[in-house]
């Protein structure tokens, strides 16, 4: 059996093997020299945002604000291959389908926009004006402007995220399928309810601060690398990190500083986890409805016994609402259901409960192994329910966190990229641009993708980011793209989305974060993007353009907007030229943004206040609400283990050689696996029951009951430390088994952690 992909595991996150990696990247990219200058103006006042990941950085910042994540994201921006119209007209649209996402992306820069020719069935070069005229005649055809779908990607600055949503609310529609639809959507709704703020309530200073951090359902040493060093520095200074994840991964087990001479020196690494429990998926808020019931059996000892409260009562009296109907609902919820459904054993709950009862101050942050479940919103409302116990909200060193993905995800809806916009955002944007705005809700991504499949949706415009590839059901989505009059994306390399051209196509390549965007009189434009803790910063960019036929997302934008609606109500290209021009019309709509210009000048940037970090809440009670729901009856697990057969719980998740669906590398140190992609993690028991061995071929088969055939072929078993019913493999290879019509109740998002799957073998190579 073939196993050589199968290694060794790195020893701890970071260390030798992320400088290590850092400079295979660097090398890669062809411009090894200035990529590292380059990543020396990553996150600095005087330089470019990270085009990685939403994590803050620290308000007195080092000389190196950059991980092994960021200098992969900057040198496969920064690569000197370029995908010129030459590399066009080799490869056939039909061609290009056959490489791999990894192969098609390594062809680097777009260069000129692209033009799609049905007849040779190949790009061929477009000039800037009568691409934007040809999508603004087919836009202003079509009979409603609600057949018509704007996507947004987080990669979007606030300026072009903003002047976006102002096109296309002047077109008509409030159509905006975003990428936070499938990710974080839950977070957002879940923590209004609780809170009235969809954001997180903490700094990255509170990190210095908390006694406790419990970290669920997330893998930062991947998808967020620079958590890490927070994370370490709590651990040496003694705070208790209690980590939630079905499956062991390295950066929450043990951290080596790539900027720490002495511990590379020494080649020593610090524990990060100090407890560290694998619930099943779907389990975790089963887990955390275990921590509040011994909570609130420890203050019923402490009251017996005479002793001090284990519950912040003056919170609970001044902040909350229906504490009382929440208390009962937990006190009914017995301890076998909370360990049938966890997959957690009582004492390891009550382990993890004694952490938070003995710190004075909790962090509670998640990501993406929360959000994408069924019931996602209930267990973030269940997080918020225990932070609430002790008060664990809207002081220093404690509160709600929900870690990003996209670098400027939360910035994009902030500045109004949302399918179900305020009145009072509407409202605002009636009054300052004097125009009639749409009030209908529009589409999200999966009702998007409905839309384009029943014909309701007739065009789709895509700011950034590949949408085929980042989707659920794979297959639907490539015929609901191909079936359209429109497809347009906005990009800086080619990817599998731009390879399903509609009637009419066309590939707009933009400037990178790290380029330089001047305007007409030749001075350097400046953007800005907000990170997971609403801190705003400025971005400029540093490099020359990979070609001087690009635009910026900002004036691709103004260019297709004066096309399709004029200029009537907005001067596109007055904007265009002058961002200060943007962030003053920020300004007059949105809350928290006044003196953008002077304030983003600054450095750092700035905090946009956080209402519920005042204890201030903007909820129907006035009050922190409490949710008394249910646990669900019956989670992925619990479903997968009945019936003949075995049938597994499936997780999808990144490869620590990628970054969302920008693969830069075949090799996943943290977990051992080597020049390949196409693996299945599976428990050896499993494995054993299945009278199978690492290495073997499988077919896995998505087992949702709606008649559509989902099949994700040859996939090689890889064996690993999961919890035994439960696997997981990287997207978007995987996204073929995520079903459209499964998705999270209220927020609508796929539910890529709760995916039903079997197995069948293939014969050997």
């Amino acid at each position: 059996m073939d196993t050589k992909f199968i290694g060794k595991k790195s020893a701890a996150a970071g260390g030798w093997g992320a400088l290590k990696s850092c400079g295979k990247q660097l090398l890669q990219s062809g411009m090894p020299i200035s990529g590292a200058r380059t990543m020396l103006k990553a996150n600095q006042p005087d330089g470019f945002d990270c085009p990685g990941c939403a994590w803050g950085d620290p308000e007195h910042g080092s000389s190196f604000e950059f991980c092994e994540n960021g200098v992969k994201a900057v040198a496969w921006e920064a690569t000197e291959k370029r995908a010129t119209p030459a590399f066009f007209a080799d490869n056939t649209v039909s061609q290009l389908r056959r490489l791999s996402d990894y192969e098609l992306e390594l062809n680097g820069r777009l260069t000129h926009p692209m033009r799609y020719d049905r007849v040779s069935d190949r790009y061929l070069p477009v000039s800037w004006g009568d691409a934007f005229a040809e999508i603004g005649g087919i836009l202003k055809g079509l009979d409603s402007p609600n057949r018509a779908e704007f996507y947004t990607s987080g990669r979007a600055s606030n300026e072009a995220a903003f002047l976006y949503q102002l096109f296309v609310r002047v077109y008509g529609t409030n159509n905006f399928p975003d990428c936070s639809n499938m990710c974080h959507e839950a977070s957002g709704i879940a923590m209004r309810q609780a809170v009235g703020v969809g954001k997180g309530t903490v700094l990255l200073e509170d990190f210095e601060e908390a006694d406790a951090i419990f970290v669920i359902g997330q893998n930062p040493g991947t998808n967020h690398p620079r958590m890490l060093g927070d994370l370490r520095r709590a651990a040496i200074r003694g705070a208790r990190i209690v980590v939630f994840n079905p499956i062991r991964e390295r950066g929450l087990e043990r951290f080596s500083n790539p900027q720490d001479k002495i511990e590379m020196l020494r080649g020593g690494s610090t524990e990060i986890a100090s407890q560290y429990l694998q619930p099943q998926l779907g389990g975790d808020m089963a887990a955390v409805r275990g921590m509040a019931k011994a909570v609130l059996a420890a203050e019923g000892r402490a009251v017996a016994a005479g002793l001090p409260p284990v519950l912040d009562h003056a919170f609970l009296t001044e902040h909350c609402a229906d504490f009382q109907a929440y208390r009962a609902a937990v006190e009914a919820t017995s301890w076998v259901e909370i360990e049938d459904q966890s997959g957690l054993s009582r004492a390891e709950i009550e382990r993890a409960a004694d952490v938070y009862i003995n710190a004075e101050r909790v962090i509670c942050t998640w990501a993406m192994g929360v959000t994408q479940h069924l019931h996602s919103v209930a267990t973030i409302r269940e997080i918020a329910n225990f932070m609430f116990l002790r008060g664990n909200i809207g002081r220093p060193g404690a509160g709600l966190c929900p870690v990003r993905g996209h670098s400027n995800v939360q910035g994009d809806r902030t500045v109004g990229i949302n399918e179900k916009p305020a009145d009072d955002f509407l409202d605002a944007l009636e009054k300052h641009f004097r125009f009639a705005v749409p009030r209908e809700h529009g589409h999200n991504v999966l009702a998007a993708i409905g839309a384009m499949l029943d014909g309701s949706a007739e065009a789709f415009i895509g700011l950034g980011g590949n949408f085929a590839r980042a989707t659920p059901d794979s297959a639907l989505v490539e015929k609901a793209l191909r079936r359209l009059k429109l497809t347009v994306h906005i990009a800086t390399k080619p990817n599998h989305s731009h390879l399903m051209p509609g009637e009419a196509a066309f590939i707009l390549p933009c400037l990178g974060r790290t380029e330089m965007d001047l305007n007409e009189a030749g001075n350097s434009q400046l953007v800005s993007v907000e990170d997971s803790m609403s801190m705003v910063h400025g971005s400029a960019g540093i490099n020359r353009p990979a070609s001087p036929h690009l635009l910026s997302e900002v004036a691709i934008i103004a260019g297709m907007a004066e096309a399709t609606v004029g200029v009537a109500v907005v001067d596109w290209a007055g904007l265009a030229d002058d961002y200060d021009l943007i962030r003053d019309h920020i300004e007059a709509t949105i809350p928290g943004f006044e003196n953008y210009n002077a304030r983003l000048r600054k450095p750092r940037g700035f905090h946009l206040r956080n209402a519920a970090a005042h204890r201030e809440w903007d909820t129907p009670a006035g009050k922190a609400s409490f949710s008394s729901e249910l646990l669900p009856e019956e989670t992925v697990h619990q479903r997968a283990r009945k019936g003949e057969g075995h049938r597994f719980a499936l997780q999808t998740f990144r490869s620590h050689d990628q970054y969302n669906t920008t693969v830069y590398g075949l090799d996943d140190r943290y977990r051992g696996v080597y020049g390949e992609r196409r693996v299945i993690f599976i428990h050896p028991a499993d494995l054993q029951a299945m009278s199978a061995e690492a290495g073997d071929r499988v077919d896995v088969i998505g087992e949702y009951d709606d008649g559509i055939e989902r099949i994700a072929q040859d996939f090689r078993l890889v064996p690993y430390d999961i919890p035994r019913g439960s696997i997981a493999g990287y997207y978007p290879e995987l996204n073929v088994l995520v079903p459209l019509g499964s998705a999270g109740r209220e927020s609508d998002t796929p539910t890529s952690k709760s995916i039903m799957v079997s197995f069948r073998r293939r014969n050997a190579a």
